[in-house]
């Protein structure tokens, strides 16, 4: 199910809040956050991989909370997968939680991209 978030400077992620190294999309980001035991996680990281491969400016981050509790706790992460659709500046746009419908990721991140062609 997607949620739609109302960006606002308290929901702004950054690769060290998520402890990566991995540099954020220059448009956006998909931030999935797996599990080792996750049955749709890897399906999950495919279908994001495959979206952030098509368009430009966008990346997909997967981070393992298998031993990390205290970044599930933060992102109250209640279930694996769960996606974060971050924008350019790194706001939660979106929240998913488990295995995105592929219409409803598209519609998400499109309207993320939308708005940066806008803006420009």
């Amino acid at each position: 199910m997607t949620t739609p978030a109302r960006a606002t400077s308290d929901n702004v992620v950054t690769p060290a809040d998520v402890g990566t190294d991995a540099p954020f999309g220059e448009k956006a980001t998909l931030l999935q956050f797996s599990t080792e035991f996750c049955a749709y996680c890897p399906a999950t990281r495919r279908v994001l991989g495959a979206l952030a491969e098509r368009n430009d400016g966008v990346e997909h981050i997967d981070i393992d909370l298998t031993h990390s509790p205290e970044l599930a706790q933060r992102f109250n992460v209640l279930q694996t997968p769960t996606t974060l659709v971050l924008d350019g500046s790194g706001a939660v746009r979106a929240r998913i939680g488990g295995a995105p419908k592929r219409p409803e990721l598209e519609a998400s991140l499109a309207e993320i991209l939308l708005g940066e062609t806008r803006a420009a």
